[in-house]
């Protein structure tokens, strides 16, 4: 397959119908990714990998650690294989089950994004906070501006420094004639949390 690279485009990944388009595009994963701070050792827990776009980059970075790609939907799992075999770097670890029970029997992270919550987002950073590791982060990729707020809020609750970061992209489309327009993508907001070295676990 050769060596692979960061930055992959949203095409190459399979995703499952009717959800196509629903993956973290790539400017946003590129920004999350960034908030996660991880190193070459890191451990990763990545809640709602659907397709896995942000287990796969994030294997690349954290080469010598884990990410563990945790998806509750039975119907994604085969696109999620198939993409973390086809482009991930070999140490990404499949999760089948729902957070934050499963979050329990797995290794603490470093790091935790949460891309889908499945309705359970305050007790998946409750958990998190009480698992992750001095100094680690978390990062959430949110569509409403109204539960963003809320996240925020639990974040600082729960002894994080929070951030709060709206990306609103677009990308060229080449019209008739060779101009070039610009189309938006859906703003995404990106709240993270770093849990302070000072701070007693």
């Amino acid at each position: 397959m050769g060596e692979m690279l960061y930055g992959l485009p949203d095409e190459v990944f399979e995703q499952r119908m009717p959800l196509v388009g629903q993956i973290t595009k790539k400017e946003i994963r590129a920004i999350s990714i960034h908030s996660l701070g991880l190193r070459p050792d890191s451990v990763l827990w990545d809640i709602g990998s659907g397709s896995g776009s942000v287990a796969v980059e994030s294997s690349h970075i954290a080469t010598n650690g884990v990410v563990y790609a945790i998806e509750k939907d039975i119907e994604s799992l085969d696109i999620l294989r198939s993409n973390v075999h086809n482009y991930g770097s070999g140490n990404v670890e499949i999760v089948l089950g729902e957070a934050p029970g499963i979050l329990y029997d797995l290794e603490a992270p470093d790091s935790v994004f949460v891309g889908g919550s499945g309705g359970n987002l305050q007790e998946i950073l409750e958990v998190s906070r009480a698992r992750i590791k001095h100094g680690g982060r978390i990062v959430v990729n949110l569509a409403l501006l109204e539960r963003t707020q809320k996240v925020y809020d639990d974040m600082k609750e729960l002894g994080f420094s929070s951030e709060l970061v709206m990306i609103n992209a677009s990308r060229s489309k080449e019209m008739l004639g060779g101009s070039l327009r610009l189309q938006g993508l859906n703003p995404v907001f990106i709240v993270t949390g770093t849990l302070d070295l000072g701070e007693d676990l």
